[in-house]
């Protein structure tokens, strides 16, 4: 999803924040735990034409997010009690009725995302209050994430400033002069089934119920952390005292699950494509990394539905400041917006075998790529385009 999105990956871990080309800091970003805001350099702020196009689409409705919220959640709560109840019928039955389930938490989850953007309502303490309550449910700390996600927005397709926030990803060359337990461990961690069935997992399960950002200190991401795990304890805690343990871990751990897994896949597609942008940061342009480092996931209407609009991301990089509900209105009202990057169900998959960054090419290729470059390099032959 961030997660993230949703945010879907190994976010704060120490196996992204340790990766080649982590940062320590990130330059122009305002990370104190009263904000959460985005702060670009003179030299790569936004042009004001386009910020002209995006302003009228970066009003909030209170309409439109008391109906998300209200939709959301009770259509999730009663998909949720009847996979409980179904039970007693058939784990199949069980299994059909976590489908819906799944989209409406996927659907909470950018409800979250966006309130951790401030652009769900026009209320600051409603947009916090909307996102706590978003992250209980979805197993992701609120402010914890957020400052996070904050981090991704200001330093997407910037390849100085990797390992927050982010998919790991390393360039050819890092990947070349890693030590063979290094480069196994990246190979293991960008295979398809680790990406979309292991890390997702382990990120809600497991990550997000720790904090990752150093020495243990009271703060209010750290304290996010704390609230969730011990209302998570009390939810859980009663949903087992009426259904039983068994039962429990029949329901909750395939949405947990399979909500991390359309996470992950929605989060890596959005940014790790045939066509993307990378570039250091003297070199790094915003519009073009919201234009060209982000995707249009152009999805079936249903599951656009589902994920909040969250496949016009191009957008969205452009502007964090437009609500979920009125992103499409901006892309299909703007021609200027429209000549992106396209990613569809079929062509999706395929962006699964792109692993490492190509500075020479400046384009994603896979492993097997990579390594039949480097080998033609070092023999000193010309290396032949791959078909």
């Amino acid at each position: 999803m961030d997660t993230s999105a949703c945010a879907c990956y190994l976010t704060g871990a120490r196996v992204l924040r340790h990766g080649a080309g982590a940062p320590e800091r990130t330059p122009g970003l305002d990370l104190s735990h009263r904000s959460t805001s985005i702060s670009i350099s003179n030299a790569t702020a936004p042009s004001r034409s386009w910020l002209t196009l995006v302003a009228p689409y970066q009003v909030p409705s209170t309409r439109k997010a008391v109906r998300q919220v209200c939709t959301s959640f009770l259509a999730y709560m009663a998909m949720w009690a009847l996979m409980a109840l179904s039970l007693r019928v058939s784990y199949l039955l069980t299994l059909a009725f976590s489908l819906p389930a799944i989209g409406m938490l996927v659907r909470i989850f950018i409800i979250q995302h966006d309130c951790g953007h401030g652009s769900f309502t026009k209320s600051k303490r409603a947009n916090n209050i909307i996102g706590f309550a978003c992250g209980v449910v979805t197993l992701t700390p609120y402010s914890y994430w957020r400052r996070s996600h904050a981090i991704h927005h200001a330093t997407a397709s910037q390849l100085d400033n990797r390992g927050t926030g982010d998919v790991w990803t390393l360039t050819i060359d890092e990947y070349a002069r890693a030590p063979r337990w290094r480069q196994a461990q990246y190979r293991l961690f960008r295979t398809p089934f680790f990406l979309l069935f292991i890390a997702p997992v382990v990120q809600f399960v497991v990550l997000q119920r720790f904090p990752w950002n150093g020495p243990w200190r009271w703060s209010r991401q750290n304290a996010s952390i704390l609230w969730t795990n011990l209302l998570l304890l009390a939810i859980y805690g009663v949903l087992i005292h009426w259904i039983g343990w068994r039962s429990f871990i029949l329901v909750q751990l395939p949405l947990v699950a399979l909500m991390g897994s359309v996470g992950m896949l929605l989060f890596y597609v959005q940014h790790q494509f045939e066509g993307t942008y990378w570039a250091k940061s003297a070199d790094w342009d915003y519009e073009t990394a919201a234009l060209r480092g982000s995707s249009f996931f152009k999805l079936p209407r249903v599951l656009q539905w589902f994920t909040g609009n969250i496949g016009f991301h191009h957008i969205h990089h452009l502007s964090h400041r437009i609500p979920n509900y009125n992103l499409q209105r901006c892309h299909d009202d703007n021609p200027r917006f429209q000549n992106v990057n396209i990613i569809t169900l079929r062509s999706c998959l395929r962006t699964l075998n792109l692993q490492l960054w190509d500075e020479e090419r400046h384009i994603l290729v896979s492993i097997r790529e990579a390594n039949r470059r480097l080998k033609a390099r070092t023999m000193g032959r010309p290396v032949q385009p791959a078909h």
